[in-house]
Parts: structure tokens; C-alpha cells; sequence
């Protein structure tokens, strides 16, 4: 009977349509948009809402990255056993170089501090110069070998394989049963290889890497907005990796490797621009364990010019996508590999292919903002909101937690993740470049990324980088067109008083605006310096 009053009682289809009229935009009476999307419209919601989809799967696996961190973070690897300092065994340092004479003396210098016993210690520089590195890095061999200090220089008249052919023929040659490596813009600490070396009493262990710090982090705003990105990696995806069992890679540098797992992984290979990975995945295929040291650190000098920035990020983008083609069906088909650990490969081996995904999204705003033109509040939370928090939101959790974990002066990194997620679209047009070259198999050569030996703001890099040759591109005027293209997008979402779609907007704005300005005015800049200095 109440009900029946109920029922007898509800309003008609018209007096709820008045009711709700104020919460219609501009007085239209469509509850859903839905009702009034013609087909053309229908097909960029469904593939907007698709590619967002995507994305968001990516957001999930990186919000389960945070997850594990955080759970995992006071697990911290501790070595089976310490050597005794008469067992203590032999460990040769191998420099990779390629025209680094602004750096190359420092390096040695710092190497040749390490706090290790001198008759169990090697050093090989490994140089590919065809500069002036060639005498300065001559010239500090033969004095530290005066010294006493056990060096050898090893220099290639051909880049053959580029860095790991130049590791592969130091390998022949190192009488150490431990490798240590460190690229030319690192500065081991005298105590690193001790940190090290006692992992290997455990006969599994292969490799131990160390994370990655930053001497020059506060030159510019490009170098903060690096050491926010690498954080995450180092602190967040490494860790995460590490302490879950999953396969996680030797970042190239910073790292120590047993000999024999080198050689009994097939060696160094130079069919991939990141024969680090390639090599990583392979040893662990064979069952090596590895042991990643979050709380150890070798300081490093990151890039302060955009386009070497960029170049950096796409021939890293062009190798793990390289190393997916490669191992991904023998990593598929391994029978010791558990179904969650092939999940995690693929997502960490093709999380470059969101760069094209992006693109696309980035063409859909300004039809889908006049596509939803007639939506509502409701709709926005109840489509938007969730994809937009596991694409969005995750990555501000995943770089968040890296400033959370390492630095006490939080506050002041924070206020950049919104730049950072920026600079991440802001790469996609470089990266996707990267992506596109390696899926249709095409070559390129190893891109050195230049360093300069700068720390302060006051520092200039333009004398230095004048030597070398680097251009812009095209595509820089492609991503300012993209930064106008969002200048139209937040102007038609003002008018129209789609507000809520503004933050997000202006991500993308800043990201492409920042990265074809910054390369335009330093590349610029660089050609200058070159014309005045011929």
C-alpha cells in the first residue's frame, strides 16, 4: 500500500526535467550527452575513451609499483656473508669513453681514489675518442700509472658496437673476476666497491647496482625536473622490482657484474642501443640474482642542455623497445618464469609505446570537449575521474614518492610534479620517433649524451657544448603547433565553461610549450657559439 501511495505520488517525466533544468549546461535539457551524439561524434568519444583506457592500464601497473615500494621499503638486501680481507677478490674498473674531455680527468680521479687494495684493484679506460680526449685521458693514464696505480688506456680506432663492443674488448683483457663500470659524468665514492663487493660471496649473485644521484640537480629548472624522473626510477621502479622477485636492469653504469655471468649470458651484444637491458634480462633468463642498493649512491652530472636530454631519453626509448622484439618471445615461452613475471616484463619492455598512444590523445581534445559539450557534472565523475586518477594520478604517486622517500626538503620538489607529468608529454613526439624506428627495425648509432663538468647556475655550458655538433630537428616546431593547439583547446574550454577540463589542459600545454621552446633557444644558442668560435 505505501508503495502504491509512492508510485502514485512520483513526479511526472516533465516536473523532474524542470527540477533538474539548473544543473543542465546553458539550459539544455539532455540528461545524458549521449542522446544527442551524432555518429561521427560517438566514434572520437569511443576511441578518446579507448586510448584513455590504455593509458590507464599503464597508471594501474605504476600504482602497483608505488604499492610494492612503499610495503617493501624497510626490506633492505643484505650480503650472505662478508669477505675476509685476505679473500677479498680481484676487481678491475672499466671507464667507457667517448669524447668526454671535459670530464674524463675528474673521473679518473675520483676512480682512482677507490678505496680497494691496490694490488687487487684494475683499472681500464676504455676509450672510442676521435677528440682531444685522446691526449688528456693518455696523459692522466700515464700519471697515475707513475703513481703505482695498475691502469691501462685501451683505445679503439672504430666504435664497433659503440659501448658494448668497447666493454666486450676491455672484457678480454681484465685479469679482474668483478667488473666495476662507471660512465665518464660519475663520481665513484672511495667506499663503493667495498658496499659492493661482499654481495658476491652469495655464488647466484651476477649483479649489483647502485642508485643513481645527481651533483648538478639544482643548475636549472631542466636539471630538477631530470632528478625528479630518474628518482623515480631509481628509487620507486628499481626497488619495487628488486624486493618482489621481479627482473629488474643493470642501468649501465654505477653497477658491478660477475665476470662469468657476462660470459655465460652470451656477453656483451650491440644489436640494441641499451646493451645494458638486453644484457640484464638475459643473464637473469639464465637464473643470476641481482641486488640493487637503494640506499647507496653514485653521484652523477645530468644533462643541461634539452636536446641531449632528449636524445638520451629516445635512444633509451629506441633500446627497451629493441630489447622487447628481441627477448620477449623467449622471455614468453621460459618455463621457469611465472605468469605474473612475464606480465611485469612486458609492461617494463613496452611502456614506450604509450609515447604514440599520447599523440593521438593529444589530436582528440579540442573534438572531444565539443563532442561533450551538453555533459554534466555526474558524467565527468563517473567517466573521467577514475581513468583520469590511474593515468594521471598515478604518476604524480610514483615521482611523489621518490621526493617523499630521499629528500627531507620535500616542499620544495613537490610544487614541480606538475611540470614533470608536463615534460613527460612533452617527449612523446621524440619518443615516439624512437618507437616507430625500432618497430620498422631501423638503425641508428649510439648518441653519446654530452656532459660539460657544470654544478652551479652560474656555470655557462655554451662554450663547452660549441664543440659539439647537435641539431634541433623539426621536431621541435611540431610540438610548439601542439602547445598552440592547447592554447586553442583551454580557450574554447573557458567559453564554453568546461572548467574542469583546464588543469589538465595545461599540462599538456606546458609540456609541449616548454619543450619546443627550451630547444629552439639552446639550439640557437649552441649554433651561435659555433659560428663565433670558427
Amino acid at each position: 500500500m505505501n508503495l502504491f501511495f509512492l508510485f502514485q505520488n512520483a513526479p511526472s517525466p516533465d516536473e523532474v526535467r524542470r527540477l533538474m533544468l539548473p544543473i543542465y549546461r546553458n539550459g539544455r535539457e539532455n540528461l545524458s550527452y549521449l542522446t544527442s551524439l551524432d555518429a561521427s561524434d560517438l566514434t572520437v568519444i569511443i576511441l578518446y575513451f579507448s586510448l584513455l583506457g590504455l593509458l590507464a592500464i599503464f597508471g594501474l601497473y605504476r600504482l602497483r609499483m608505488v604499492y610494492h615500494f612503499w610495503r617493501y621499503k624497510d626490506i633492505k638486501p643484505q650480503p650472505k656473508r662478508k669477505y675476509a680481507e685476505n679473500e677479498l677478490p680481484r676487481i678491475t674498473v672499466q671507464l667507457p669513453l667517448f669524447n668526454e674531455l671535459y670530464v674524463v680527468e675528474r673521473l679518473l680521479e675520483a676512480v682512482t681514489k677507490l678505496d680497494y687494495p691496490h694490488h687487487l684493484l684494475e683499472i681500464q679506460v676504455c676509450d672510442d675518442s676521435t677528440d682531444e680526449t685522446v691526449k688528456i685521458a693518455e696523459a692522466a693514464v700515464a700519471k697515475y700509472k707513475a703513481e703505482g696505480h695498475n691502469i691501462h688506456y685501451l683505445h679503439r680506432s672504430d666504435r664497433t658496437g659503440f659501448k658494448a663492443g668497447a666493454l666486450e674488448n676491455a672484457m678480454k683483457k681484465a685479469s679482474g673476476e668483478l667488473l666495476a663500470i662507471f660512465d665518464a659524468d660519475f663520481l665513484p665514492k672511495p667506499d663503493c666497491l667495498r658496499k659492493m663487493v661482499d654481495y658476491f660471496t652469495n655464488e647466484q649473485v651476477g649483479m649489483v647496482q647502485m642508485r643513481w644521484s645527481h651533483i648538478n640537480a639544482d643548475y636549472s629548472m631542466l636539471t630538477r625536473i631530470q632528478e625528479i624522473m630518474l628518482d623515480g626510477h631509481f628509487v620507486v621502479e628499481q626497488a619495487s622490482r628488486n624486493r618482489t622477485g621481479a627482473f629488474f636492469n643493470f642501468n649501465g653504469t654505477a653497477g658491478m657484474w660477475r665476470k662469468q655471468a657476462i660470459e655465460w649470458s652470451g656477453g656483451w651484444q650491440h644489436d640494441t642501443l641499451t646493451e645494458d637491458t638486453d644484457l640484464s634480462f638475459r643473464a637473469q633468463l639464465m637464473g643470476w640474482r641481482y641486488v640493487y642498493l637503494l640506499d647507496d649512491d653514485v653521484p652523477a652530472e645530468l644533462p643541461v642542455e634539452i636536446n641531449a636530454f632528449k636524445a638520451q631519453q629516445r635512444r633509451w626509448a629506441k633500446g627497451l623497445v629493441q630489447v622487447g622484439l628481441k627477448l620477449l618471445p623467449r622471455i614468453w615461452k621460459h618455463p621457469q618464469l611465472s605468469k605474473a613475471q612475464k606480465i611485469e616484463l612486458f609492461f617494463r619492455l613496452n611502456g614506450n609505446l604509450a609515447a604514440p598512444l599520447m599523440i593521438v590523445l593529444s589530436l582528440l581534445h579540442i573534438p572531444v570537449l565539443i563532442a561533450r559539450f551538453n555533459q554534466g557534472l555526474f558524467h565527468m565523475l563517473l567517466l573521467d575521474a577514475p581513468l583520469m586518477i590511474l593515468s594521471t594520478a598515478s604518476v604524480a604517486a610514483f615521482y611523489g614518492s621518490a621526493i617523499l622517500y630521499l629528500h627531507p626538503d620535500k616542499k620544495r620538489r613537490l610544487w614541480l610534479l606538475p611540470i614533470v607529468m608536463g615534460m613527460g608529454i612533452g617527449l612523446v613526439f621524440s619518443n615516439t620517433r624512437a618507437v616507430l624506428e625500432a618497430l620498422f627495425r631501423i638503425k641508428s648509432s649510439f648518441v653519446r649524451t654530452p656532459k660539460y663538468a657544470v654544478k652551479q647556475a652560474k656555470e655557462s655550458w655554451l662554450q663547452q657544448a660549441s664543440k659539439y655538433r647537435r641539431k634541433h630537428g623539426f621536431l621541435p616546431y611540431i610540438e610548439l603547433f601542439f602547445a598552440l593547439y592547447f592554447v586553442v583547446a583551454i580557450a574554447y574550454a573557458i567559453r564554453s565553461e568546461i572548467y574542469g577540463t583546464i588543469p589538465f589542459l595545461m599540462i599538456f600545454l606546458v609540456g609541449y610549450g616548454y619543450m619546443g621552446l627550451m630547444s629552439l633557444f639552446q639550439g640557437t644558442a649552441r649554433a651561435m657559439m659555433q659560428r663565433l668560435r670558427k
